[in-house]
């Protein structure tokens, strides 16, 4: 899913919340038309890492160099949120590895997951979940700008201790296929700023479409092992997306954060940009390693949507309470 620069007019807040309501169902039943018929998507290996500078771009379009400015504004928030990704998410995956007993391939899997950057839906997550978006597309542009020097070095710290990693080979694909399609769209924005704004609405869309076929592609590669250990998969990929959003939320809380703020610091460490990780694990690890990430990004979203659910009802309640004490 692409991010936000602000609110989201009517079309494009249509667009946004029914493809994050829908995202995991059709990712889902993507994975099992995968999961059952394997042969059939042999052939969608090389299109992953593509559909990820597609995705990537689509974000791009999304921002405009006005929206950096907030990290001169207010630095603070910005640095609390990235230093959390980077330093949570990873330690959450070497500790849910360990206390599980995960295999080699699995293992470095979850901990890639870790190391990646800030999901590409936590922006609208974020605005469902009344959050404080402008914080929440910062926190996304920094640490994607920050990935390809952090997410290879985490990962050949972490996950080199169950497989051998090329850190400077992930760390050139992260360059090709996150940060410069990022900085292409930016230009397209700011120098077709009309046409972009017309193809906004659409955007949500072409990112779930993308995301679905990398899904399909990495779960069709990974068939055979999720017999053996989907469940185990599972329990890791919610331990770590759960704990995330946890500490995410506490670490806001522990620097005095407002309400907002704490909402997008929790939703911005907890989402990963799993699609990224996947590929990078397809490509650099082996297929198994990119199971977790493929999982990931059906649960996060489920996880995502539903804690910005809970939010927003508990924001209603209060506003009830507030107009009418007695």
């Amino acid at each position: 899913m692409t991010g936000m620069t602000r609110p989201p007019q009517a079309a494009e807040e249509r667009s946004a919340r029914i493809a994050v309501t829908l995202f995991p169902l059709l990712i889902l039943a993507g994975g099992l038309v995968a999961v059952l018929t394997p042969e059939t998507f042999t052939g969608l290996g090389p299109l992953v890492n593509p559909l990820l500078g597609v995705i990537m771009f689509g974000m791009g379009l999304t921002l405009r160099p006005v929206d950096f400015a907030l990290i001169a504004r207010r630095p603070l928030p910005v640095v609390i949120g990235v230093v959390a990704q980077f330093v949570i998410m990873p330690s959450i995956g070497w500790a849910v590895s360990m206390a599980l007993g995960l295999p080699p391939a699995l293992a470095a899997g979850v901990i890639l997951v870790g190391c990646c950057p800030g999901g590409t839906a936590s922006n609208v997550v974020s605005y469902l979940a009344r959050g404080d978006v402008a914080l929440s597309v910062a926190m996304t542009s920094v640490s994607t700008i920050l990935a390809p020097l952090l997410t290879p070095l985490l990962t050949l710290w972490l996950a080199g201790r169950y497989m051998p990693v090329d850190a400077a080979g992930i760390g050139l694909s992260i360059l090709q296929i996150v940060l410069v399609p990022v900085i292409v769209g930016l230009a397209v924005r700011f120098f077709l700023p009309r046409a972009v704004e017309r193809l906004l609405p659409a955007l949500p869309w072409i990112s779930v479409a993308a995301i679905t076929v990398v899904v399909i592609a990495v779960v069709s590669g990974s068939a055979s092992i999720i017999f053996s250990a989907g469940l185990l998969v599972l329990a890791a990929v919610i331990l770590h997306n759960g704990l995330g959003l946890a500490l995410g939320y506490g670490a806001a809380r522990l620097f005095g954060l407002p309400t907002a703020a704490r909402r997008t610091t929790a939703i911005e460490v907890g989402m990963q940009n799993s699609g990224l990780a996947a590929g990078l694990a397809r490509t650099y690890l082996t297929p198994e390693a990119a199971l977790p990430a493929a999982i990931f990004s059906i649960w996060h979203n489920v996880s995502g949507a539903a804690l910005a659910a809970y939010w927003r009802r508990r924001d209603a309640r209060a506003a009830i309470v507030a107009a009418d004490p007695a």
